[in-house]
């Protein structure tokens, strides 16, 4: 079968209150509502609002005494089980809040009405919030049992006095596995997406066991593909895992799953590979504990025939023969499948299971593979961009993918791996991953476009992608000779004292759009291309905490105002300020064969100097810089050699360590630049219909979280949990943290606000333009320098000369709003990111401009 239905285990609902008698027993029960026994801890909060809802007589009140509670988990979970009658009010998925008056603790259910607190990151862990009425959620199924319900709250700010001491009120809210309230599941989803396994339903304790085959009859795939159809009772099966997929969930409200997962393994013996789909509950059984590699004995599963349009992935063995024709069903009953994992050291040559191999790029290969190309890669880490939340279109709007972009260096190319990394049903390490570690994963797929300016070039994470960051000593994969290459190039950065400057988080605008409007038509699949700028604002409200969408607005340019970097300090050397410190998504996504004298270091003295630089670049030899990919721009900084400090400690990789560059978290602050005429510049017309608009919309705010920042390896706990999503349960800090203004930005150019003004001449809207230092970028000059700079992301138009370098950020702005005069007037189309933030922080990025000249 392909899965499982009956009734829910018990419990879900009946964790909630135990509501007494009160006639019969007026002094309440353990767990119940009602604690009035003598002997008392501080009186608490939360029981007295329970006792007035059990003495009113409406379901809900109004606490008498409003005080501020802290926020310890917010979990969520598909509600089923319940009447559908009332199904448009209530939502696919229910969130459960747990509480804390500082005496106890209540599992409380979030009212659906509330929902939007959550989407938007108001209501999260680790908070104060006030509840202002509260109600009663019976269950009419159980006698004397409810939830309570939150109806109304206010959300305040992070608190610093949670303790996690405090006890359940009702003692079995703390009970495992944990519960939902509210429905008939037996567990939570993870709180962002769908593909994650979270909570203490997943098993990770699965060991290989000693197992005497001999004894087993065994039927290998071939003949099984041949017989299937006419048998009863199949043989075990010996078979290697080569590939594992990430978790599909498939739950719906209206059918009665026990825990409906399901995932792919392609298993493999000597005759062949078929894909083995373990259904339902078998999966928090065994998901966690099956990898790659494993050798399986397979008893008492079904055999159905195959999902014809699924894509079964290619075998890792050119000799093992795909079987698409019929699929390996592993239930946890009808039949109830057995699964035992065989050790590694009782593998017998005469199984002839097939090896586990790689195929592994190194950066330099990457230019020339073909679109759609699988390959596997190993580097190290050099950025990690903050997580992100793509919403499942083909859905109900509720469902969301987890990504984040990375870079890995492997030492081969001045350029990185670009990886859109998706969420690969591993948070352990999808969470967990930062600057400088050893990054390898697998079946990754080749994005490319040759015929888009600039090229377009990454990797995207497929469906049986895995990820690995630590356990590589031992791993097969170490003795492939490229991962051998790899190894040999990090011991010999550490071996010379290097270091690589390495960037974490901010504002990433990756993918670059196409050069023209037309092939940014033909690329994007929306149903309506334009937005209208009316319909701007209802965009930005539709989007979720950490979900990043791009639309395309017309409009005319009427006010570009400079505004300087603020956090710019004084230990940073002018060559980091003057050179590329964010990522080039021209130069990084170009993916062309390069010509020798292109791969070949620039001189020192063609980089952009001032005197400073000139001196540094005299002190220091060549042998003592390296070229870094700071961000995705492959730009040389000058790195000191007495700068190399302590090796990254605790380093169980199994690889040879590298040393992290330390830099000081707390920086000195430079002294604001004074403010000249040439930090702003305002077209005649929006003097003129600047007081007449309906509408103004303010975006042009950066949030310190959208600067990328140095990476410092003291404050990788800090850094690493700012740019994950917000997590379901509180994790309290580890000492004072410090503050994310402290750390240096990756880069120090400042930003611009734009303000665009519709057609109709009725709204405007202010975003930001982040400019970036790449002058290689630029390839043209038949287009102004702002539309230069938008369209080749640099701020460099090509007749600068040194001289004219010299003048530093404000200079170069005082040319951009200077050259923006072209624009008076203009009717262009503007490609907005926009991003939420949570917790009603929204920016939008100005990401390019057609112009009417290229438009088309």
């Amino acid at each position: 079968m392909s899965g499982e239905s009956g009734q829910p285990q018990a419990g879900p609902s009946h964790a909630g209150l135990d509501l007494p008698n009160l006639e019969r027993n007026p002094s309440g029960v353990p767990g119940g509502v009602i604690r009035r026994a003598g002997a008392q801890p501080p009186r608490s909060w939360i029981q007295k609002v329970l006792e007035q809802i059990v003495g009113s007589p409406r379901q809900w009140i109004t606490p008498s005494e409003i005080v501020p509670v802290s926020v310890l988990a917010v979990q969520r979970y598909l509600l089923e089980d319940e009447p559908r009658d009332t199904m448009s009010k209530l939502p696919l998925y229910c969130f459960d809040v747990t509480i804390s008056d500082g005496v106890y603790r209540e599992k409380c259910y979030l009212d659906p009405s509330l929902n939007s607190l959550v989407h938007k990151n108001i209501l999260k862990v680790g908070i104060e919030m006030r509840i202002c009425k509260v109600s009663c959620l019976y269950n009419e199924k159980r006698l004397g049992q409810g939830i309570l319900c939150i109806d109304h709250v206010h959300c305040g700010d992070t608190s610093d006095k949670i303790s996690l001491e405090t006890p359940f009120r009702n003692s079995a809210h703390g009970e495992k596995p944990e519960r939902p309230l509210r429905g008939g599941k037996s567990h939570y989803l993870a709180l962002w997406n769908n593909e994650d396994p979270y909570g203490d339903i997943w098993l990770t304790d699965k060991q290989p066991e000693e197992h005497n085959i001999s004894d087993t009859k065994i039927i290998s795939l071939s003949h099984l593909e041949m017989t299937w159809a006419n048998r009863r009772s199949f043989p075990a099966l010996l078979v290697r895992i080569l590939h594992k997929s990430k978790l599909r969930y498939y739950g719906k409200p209206d059918k009665k799953m026990i825990e409906p997962y399901q995932t792919f393994l392609e298993v493999a013996d000597s005759s062949g590979m078929v894909s083995a789909i373990m259904w339902n509950a078998l999966c928090p059984e065994w998901y966690k504990s099956l990898r790659v590699g494993l050798v399986l004995l397979l008893q008492d599963y079904s055999v159905k025939k195959s999902y014809s349009l699924r894509m079964q992935p290619l075998s890792v063995d050119p000799e093992v023969k795909p079987i698409s024709t019929m699929e390996i069903c592993l239930n946890l009953r009808d039949p109830p499948t057995n699964i035992i994992i065989i050790p590694e050291k009782q593998v017998k040559p005469e199984w002839r299971l097939p090896k586990l191999n790689h195929r592994f790029i190194t950066r330099s290969e990457l230019d020339d593979l073909p679109e759609n190309h699988i390959c596997d890669v190993i580097g190290i880490l050099l950025f990690v961009g903050r997580l992100k939340n793509h919403k499942k279109y083909f859905k109900n709007g509720e469902d969301f993918w987890s990504y984040r972009w990375i870079h890995i260096g492997d030492g081969t190319s001045e350029l990185p791996f670009i990886v859109e990394l998706f969420s690969t049903s591993q948070p352990e390490i999808f969470e967990n991953i930062y600057p400088m570690t050893y990054f390898m994963c697998t079946q990754l797929k080749v994005v490319r476009n040759d015929a888009q300016v600039p090229k377009l070039l990454y990797l995207t994470t497929t469906n049986e992608s895995q990820v690995f960051i630590t356990g590589h000593k031992g791993q097969p994969y170490t003795y492939d000779a490229k991962v051998k290459n790899f190894i040999q190039w990090i011991k010999t950065k550490t071996d010379s004292g290097e270091v690589m400057n390495t960037v974490i988080g901010g504002y990433y605008p990756f993918p670059p759009v196409p050069e023209t409007f037309s092939k940014y038509s033909s690329s994007v699949k929306v149903e309506s291309l334009l937005t209208a700028i009316s319909e701007v604002r209802k965009e930005i409200e539709d989007l979720q905490y950490r979900e990043q969408k791009r639309i395309a607005i017309q409009g005319i340019i009427t006010v570009i105002k400079y505004i300087p970097y603020s956090g710019a300090t004084q230990s940073a050397s002018a060559s980091e300020t003057l050179r590329a410190n964010r990522p080039s998504t021209s130069q990084a996504a170009r993916g062309e064969a390069q010509s020798p004298q292109r791969n070949v270091k620039r001189p020192l003295d063609e980089e952009p100097k001032c005197s400073q630089c000139v001196q540094e670049s005299a002190r220091l030899s060549v042998s003592n810089k390296i070229r870094i990919l700071q961000g995705a721009c492959a730009k040389p900084v000058a790195v000191p050699q007495e700068e190399a400090s302590v090796q990254e400690k605790g380093n169980k990789l199994g690889m040879p360590s590298i040393s992290p560059r330390r830099e000081s978290a707390h920086p000195r602050p430079q002294r604001r630049a004074r403010k000249t005429m040439s930090d702003r510049w305002a077209s005649q017309q929006w003097r003129e219909k600047k007081f007449g608009l309906i509408d103004h919309l303010h975006y042009s705010r950066v949030y310190p979280e959208s600067i990328p920042r140095k990476f410092v390896f003291e404050h990788k706990k800090f850094l690493t949990e700012l740019y994950n999503s917000q997590p379901a349960k509180y994790i309290p800090p580890e000492g004072r943290p410090p503050k994310l203004d402290d750390f240096k930005s990756a880069r120090t150019l400042g930003h611009f606000e734009v303000t665009i003004l519709g057609l109709n001449h009725e709204i405007a809207i202010d975003v930001a333009f982040l400019p970036m230092y790449c002058p290689e970028d630029v390839r043209t000059s038949q287009v102004d320098t702002l539309l230069s700079c938008m369209n080749y992301t640099c701020v460099f138009p090509p007749e600068l000369t040194g001289n004219d370098r010299l003048q530093g950020p404000r200079g170069l702005a005082g040319d951009i709003i200077k050259a923006a005069t072209a624009l008076d007037k203009a009717h262009i189309i503007g490609i907005l990111d926009i991003c939420n933030l949570g917790n009603n922080k929204v920016e939008v990025y100005l990401h390019k401009i057609y112009s009417p000249k290229n438009t088309s």
